[in-house]
């Protein structure tokens, strides 16, 4: 079955061009029963999904779903609403700071992915450290048929120079220089109001898996 539907799209869509909060609580409704909810249900089958191949993955729904309202604090767009709906997969939900997967879907990005997006400086330089050592592992889990076919490649910003000890490996293996190491498949709003968008999603996260494998390793070291 489809989770998410058209309707789901029109609102956000609608959303964009309405983004305050009058119009939201006008529209609280369609907010709920075309959003909200749905996406609950997607997430809870993903959830159950993922825990048959990844068992440190929360069972809590509640933990791994993003708010839909944004904290405008510290931001010059005091748009109060975000125009997606996003979940993240792991031991704590979107508290994870370890590999997870993650879930965004909105009226103009839909991506699915996993790995670290925020890395703290410890597991950078434990990641570093597991890179250089075990590059040919690393390699490997890059050059699997499955990963390449959904991501292609890491991404995620680098620092302009890197301790000296890596400097001469980084002209081998450049993604030395990461400091975020994510991955992210991009899918079409008919991909995701088509059937069978949930298996592709899960068929993502099994694709990512074995980067997620080796970066755990590596920050429990």
């Amino acid at each position: 079955m489809a989770f998410l539907s058209k309707a789901y799209f029109d609102f956000f869509d609608e959303l964009e061009s309405n983004n305050n909060k009058e119009w939201f609580d006008a529209h609280r409704a369609e907010y709920e029963n075309n959003v909200k909810q749905p996406f609950k249900e997607l997430t809870t089958f993903l959830i159950e999904e993922i825990s048959r191949f990844d068992d440190t993955v929360t069972r809590d729904v509640s933990k791994c779903i993003f708010r839909i309202n944004k904290d405008v604090r510290f931001s010059k767009d005091k748009s109060p609403y975000k125009l997606n709906m996003a979940a993240v997969f792991g031991e704590n939900g979107k508290k994870t700071e370890k590999p997870s997967y993650y879930i965004h879907i909105g009226n103009k990005e839909l991506f699915i992915g996993g790995g670290m997006y925020a890395v703290s400086k410890e597991d950078l330089n434990k990641i570093r450290q597991e890179i250089f050592y075990n590059s040919g592992e690393f390699t490997a889990v890059l050059n699997k048929a499955e990963f390449k076919k959904y991501f292609g490649e890491i991404q995620g910003e680098k620092n302009k120079i890197v301790p000296e000890e890596y400097r001469e490996f980084l002209k081998k293996q450049p993604y030395i220089a990461n400091k975020q190491f994510y991955t992210g498949a991009v899918f079409s709003r008919e991909e995701v109001v088509a059937e069978g968008f949930e298996q592709k999603v899960i068929d993502c996260f099994k694709a990512v898996k074995p980067l997620n494998d080796f970066l755990l390793e590596a920050i429990l070291d």
